[in-house]
């Protein structure tokens, strides 16, 4: 099996919204990290102090296969094509361990999408 690792920076606000959609097109899980960034615009202050908006990074280990599909629905949930909203990527995997619990569901739905 081939994996690969959708990541997605996104406002905090928007988190759980993009991270259930993602399991809807098939995602069995995701990782979400706190983060914070800068972009083409500078953040706003406030007397020196700093007006940034939180941004989560979150991870999806998908099969190969559905990437397509769970990207396509985190930019259409996201709504990515307004300035700011989020972006995402997608990164090979070399080597994964510790699906072991997992594998039987992973097997069971690549027969299903071969027949």
């Amino acid at each position: 099996m081939r994996f690969k690792l959708v990541l997605s920076s996104v406002k905090s606000d928007i988190t759980d919204h993009i991270v259930d959609a993602a399991k809807e097109a098939g995602a069995t899980g995701a990782t979400i990290i706190p983060a914070r960034g800068t972009g083409i615009h500078e953040a706003k202050t406030f007397f020196g102090l700093s007006l940034e908006a939180q941004t989560d990074i979150i991870m999806f280990l998908v099969e190969e296969h559905l990437v397509i599909k769970i990207l396509d629905t985190i930019k259409e949930a996201g709504e990515f094509h307004k300035p700011g909203t989020g972006i995402a990527f997608v990164l090979p995997v070399e080597h994964v361990v510790g699906l072991e619990s997992q594998m039987d569901k992973f097997k069971e739905e690549v027969r299903e999408s071969y027949f």
